[in-house]
């Protein structure tokens, strides 16, 4: 993989994020599948289910207190 072509960790979780709540437009999608690191797309993806399950632990915490 050439290294001039890859995405940073910042542009990675953008791109995670978008594709997390299915925004992500199919052209987007072609140019990152190769410029993705991904280490860097397991460890946002890993951080993003994180503050979802947060979030939802949060949501029941305030509904049933």
């Amino acid at each position: 993989m050439d290294n001039s072509k890859s995405r940073g960790f910042g542009e990675t979780m953008l791109a995670v994020a978008w594709s997390f709540i299915g925004l992500r437009r199919r052209s987007d999608f072609e140019r990152d599948v190769g410029a993705l690191r991904p280490g860097y797309v397991i460890v946002g993806a890993l951080i993003a289910a994180s503050c979802f399950v947060g979030l939802l632990l949060a949501a029941v915490r305030m509904a049933t207190s």
